[in-house]
């Protein structure tokens, strides 16, 4: 009859100084696509600001759009938005050219609250402009009067502004709730 073989286990080595084994090395995460200083985050950034500006040159060359104050928040929101994006971008820039990580706590602690910030005023500035621009359309039939298709194509950049943000939100609130 064959007996179990069993091999002893050695202890995990003291640190308080009794050996001088060194304490292991910590494995950091890797950066993940789409966190800042990363080049999908990059394009997140881009694609943001593009869409936010979009929307914002669109409603700025109707005439009629302070009339309506759910369009003049959309502008006050896509402007904001085109700012955070853009000077974000120039950070993810200078990070990829210098080879730099960006994962300092502080650093993606305001680049989470920044985003959750924006991307919320965005969602909500365009929820309110589509909501106008239906009733305007669908409800008043005064499109003709109206610049409705101007309208109707800020809110939908507006949106995919949103939607560009929100990843780059959560990747930052999950690099957060990693550490």
């Amino acid at each position: 009859m064959s007996r179990p073989a069993v091999h002893p286990v050695e202890p995990p080595p003291f640190i308080d100084g009794r050996n001088d084994a060194a304490p292991p090395r910590r494995v950091r995460m890797k950066d993940v696509q789409g966190m800042p200083g990363t080049p999908t985050g990059l394009a997140l950034r881009l694609c943001q600001f593009i869409f936010a500006l979009i929307s914002l040159a669109v409603m700025a060359t109707t005439s009629d759009f302070p009339d309506v104050t759910a369009f003049r928040y959309l502008v006050a929101a896509v402007g904001l938005q085109s700012l955070w994006s853009l000077s974000l971008a120039m950070i993810d820039i200078h990070a990829l050219c210098v080879k730099r990580s960006l994962r300092n706590p502080a650093l993606i602690t305001t680049y989470a609250i920044g985003d959750g910030i924006t991307s919320t005023l965005t969602f909500a500035a365009a929820c309110a402009c589509a909501g106008i621009t239906v009733l305007i359309s669908n409800d008043l039939n005064k499109c003709d009067v109206n610049h409705c298709k101007r309208f109707m194509s800020a809110t939908a950049m507006a949106f995919i502004s949103w939607f560009a943000v929100s990843p780059s939100f959560f990747f930052n609130f999950w690099s957060l709730a990693s550490r």
